[in-house]
């Protein structure tokens, strides 16, 4: 069965840095498109980024962009979040998403907290 586990995830003071990384399994990974939510609290889950199967096509949402790269390494089944100066706000819960045979699959996701 698709198994998504993140990790990576900590606190960390503003400007500072993380990696998330997703290891995924039960599926072919290197066909699918995959992606990095966030939900922060009180607030609902939104789209970070999302990478194409072959790692040729990005996109970040606004709020991260020029902070965040996303990337894959199909030889491992490993996503990966680079975070770079983070802010308070990116605090929040993030996981990673595929969406397979039209089903949406999560991890159980990692906390991110931006705090001095």
């Amino acid at each position: 069965q698709v198994q998504l586990v993140e990790s990576g995830g900590g606190l960390v003071q503003p400007g500072g840095s993380l990696r998330l990384s997703c290891a995924a399994s039960g599926f072919t990974f290197s066909t699918y498109p995959m992606s990095w939510y966030r939900q922060a609290p009180g607030k609902e889950r939104e789209l970070v980024a999302i990478i194409s199967s072959t790692s040729g096509t990005t996109t970040h949402a606004d709020s991260v962009k020029g902070r965040f790269t996303i990337s894959r390494d199909n030889a491992k089944n490993t996503l990966y979040l680079q975070m770079n100066s983070l802010k308070p706000e990116d605090t929040a819960v993030y996981y990673c998403n595929v969406r397979n045979f039209g089903i949406n699959y999560w991890g159980k996701g990692t906390l991110v907290t931006v705090s001095s």
